[in-house]
């Protein structure tokens, strides 16, 4: 799995979601966000394909089923909600999907081997999509559409700074430094967001990013072949979990 192609994958879903922030205005039947919750869905589904083979699970259909409708249930739930607490329902859709995997396991017809770790794989894999709901929710903070569109530029440059070809601490420097920059000048730009609070996101979110690029540079192998599901699975995973740093970000820092 190529890291580059990786980082530029997940720039260009990081940019797709700041296009649908830009657009948040619109609305279907009185909920807004509808381009958005679109995306996240569709975010799930490919995440979903592929997160079984890098996770090297055995029962790979039922794990991808089980993801993709618990990612796409979470995320209906919090556009349809009109609570101010619009995340009240995603603990009830967790623990569905949780109850999910124990029947998706039930229903194996392989003699159920390596049962733990198919359970576990498919709960860990189900809560990334889970936390994408995390940018619909920024959404309709106080900052709306422009915090977004702040998080999403940050992850996008982020992303395509660790494409560069560095290494070590200097990679880490780059990407954080990168996307700081990236959400202090989408900050300035808007005023709902601001300097500081700009900065601020775009060092929470380089920092993620940094991590994430570590980490997955830990597990590239260069003598296994992975299909090209795996690789949009592992270039989905940041852009969905960012999603709830955005939203926590955006209510401590702007309100």
């Amino acid at each position: 799995m190529q890291a580059s192609n990786r980082a530029v994958t997940s720039a260009v879903l990081a940019t797709l979601v700041a296009v649908a922030g830009v657009v948040g205005d619109l609305s279907v039947a009185g909920h807004s966000g509808p381009v958005l919750a679109g995306l996240l869905v569709l975010l799930g589904v490919v995440f979903a394909l592929g997160w079984p083979e890098v996770a090297g699970l055995p029962a790979r259909l039922h794990s991808t089923v089980v993801i993709a409708l618990g990612g796409a249930a979470a995320v209906l739930a919090v556009w349809l909600s009109r609570e101010q607490a619009m995340l009240n329902q995603v603990p009830a859709v967790f623990a569905g999907v949780v109850l999910a995997a124990f029947i998706a396991e039930l229903v194996r017809r392989d003699g159920r081997e390596r049962l733990v770790e198919s359970v576990a794989g498919t709960i860990a894999g189900a809560l990334v999509p889970v936390c994408s709901v995390g940018w619909l929710a920024a959404e309709r903070t106080v900052a709306g559409d422009a915090v977004v569109v702040a998080g999403a530029v940050a992850l996008a440059v982020g992303s395509a700074v660790s494409a560069f070809p560095l290494c070590g601490w200097l990679r880490v420097g780059a990407v954080i430094v990168g996307a700081t920059a990236a959400g202090a000048v989408v900050g300035v730009s808007l005023s709902e967001i601001g300097l500081l609070s700009g900065v601020l996101l775009g060092l929470a979110v380089g920092i993620l990013v940094a991590a994430a690029t570590e980490l997955f540079g830990l597990l590239d192998d260069d003598s296994r072949a992975w299909s090209r599901g795996a690789v949009w699975s592992v270039a989905a995973l940041p852009v969905a979990v960012t999603g709830i740093l955005v939203y926590l970000a955006g209510r401590v820092l702007i309100g």
